[in-house]
């Protein structure tokens, strides 16, 4: 059974929630945030997730708030994880997509024939001021973290940045529910997939020159565990000096194969 959203800020007309176990941990499949916006009787669900969590989430979802306002589901990028389900979401409420231009074209893809037509709001490469009741979510540009059309979001009121998979940890969903304070512990968890995932340390040092004029509370990546206090600026420092992506290649990384692959499914673990 899942457990109760993590409470990552209200008040009398605005909440945020964080969902982080909605998929079965003896699944095949890695842990991944789900989350919900409220603002004055208005929502937004940012990066959905797959078929996997859309149960539990609708489910969750309906105890604090009907999904029949539900104006925005909004994608940090196109990957399964994040939108995935995103045909049974067009199905059962009447939420617009929030998503990338890049991946416009490509998001029919995920749903019936039709299913998305005048449901898809495209966001251009620059980002924008998004509304939301009374209040509004900035979306922020952070193409190649890792995908070529990506947003971040930042919600001004609990001065939450939602990052995707920027700043993601590999754990499961029950630590995922307890912020960290100091990266230095935390690094190992974080530094395989960053390396990999994230395209350029030029990338990095452009985004954390903008993240840093934000005031922020907490950064919520898409999987693993909430970022806060004196982590946030260790996370921007850290971030600065990373290589990674394309800075790590060399011609050893585009040699011929040489390894045979077998031809017989590895199981899971």
């Amino acid at each position: 059974m899942a457990l109760a959203p993590v409470e990552l800020y209200r008040d009398e007309h605005h909440a945020c929630l964080m969902f982080t176990d909605l998929v079965e941990e003896d699944t095949q499949a890695v842990q991944a945030n789900q989350f919900l916006i409220v603002d004055h009787g208005t929502g937004a669900i940012i990066d959905p997730g797959g078929n996997l969590a859309f149960n539990e989430l609708y489910m969750g979802m309906v105890r604090y708030f009907s999904p029949h306002k539900l104006s925005y589901l909004i994608a940090s990028h196109a990957d399964p994880d994040i939108i995935a389900s995103l045909d049974r979401w067009l199905t059962s409420t009447k939420a617009s997509l929030v998503i990338s231009r890049v991946w416009e074209r490509f998001v029919p893809h995920f749903t019936k024939v039709g299913k998305t037509e005048n449901r898809v709001i495209p966001v251009h490469d620059a980002g924008g001021i998004l509304p939301l009741g009374q209040s509004q979510l900035h979306i922020l540009p952070a193409h190649f973290l890792h995908a070529e059309g990506n947003f971040h979001f930042y919600d001004p009121i609990s001065r939450i940045l939602f990052t995707g998979d920027l700043g993601v940890s590999l754990t499961d969903g029950y630590l995922a529910r307890t912020p960290v304070t100091d990266l230095s512990p935390h690094i190992p968890r974080m530094e395989g997939f960053h390396r990999r995932y994230m395209v350029s340390n030029k990338v990095l040092r452009l985004w954390v020159a903008m993240a840093r004029q934000l005031e922020i509370s907490l950064i919520v990546p898409q999987h693993g565990a909430p970022i806060m206090g004196p982590a946030i600026a260790q996370f921007f420092d850290w971030l600065d000096h990373l290589l990674c992506g394309i800075d790590l290649m060399d011609n050893q990384s585009y040699a011929l194969p040489r390894t045979p692959i077998s031809p017989q499914p590895v199981a899971a673990g």
